[in-house]
């Protein structure tokens, strides 16, 4: 079964920094898109950043100038470095990959920004 770990989460002060890993196992043949969403209290999900194979990235909005997603192939694993972090930032952060067609998730680590 394809698996994502999400580690990294925790608390940190507004204006901080904290970088997010993702892990992902259990397939065979290579990920089209890799990203991170995020879901906060009472809110819908949003898309955070995505990677494609061939390292173009998208943001939102919000996050453009803050964030940067990088993904490293050889070890199946996503990244999102994230700087100047404000409380509304607080959430429970989401792995997504795109593997035949199909979206496969993490279970979430959550990032608290609060001083």
């Amino acid at each position: 079964q394809v698996q994502l770990v999400e580690s990294g989460g925790g608390l940190v002060q507004p204006g901080g920094s904290l970088r997010l890993s993702c892990a992902a196992s259990g397939f065979t043949g290579s990920i089209a898109t890799m990203g991170w969403y995020r879901q906060a209290p009472g809110k819908e999900r949003e898309l955070v950043a995505t990677i494609t194979s061939t390292r173009d990235t998208n943001y939102a909005d919000s996050m453009k100038g803050r964030f940067t997603i990088s993904r490293d192939n050889a070890k199946t694993t996503v990244y999102l470095y994230m700087n100047s972090l404000k409380p509304e930032d607080t959430a429970v952060y989401y792995c997504r990959v795109t593997l035949r067609g199909m979206y496969y998730w993490g279970k979430g680590t959550l990032v608290t920004v609060s001083s």
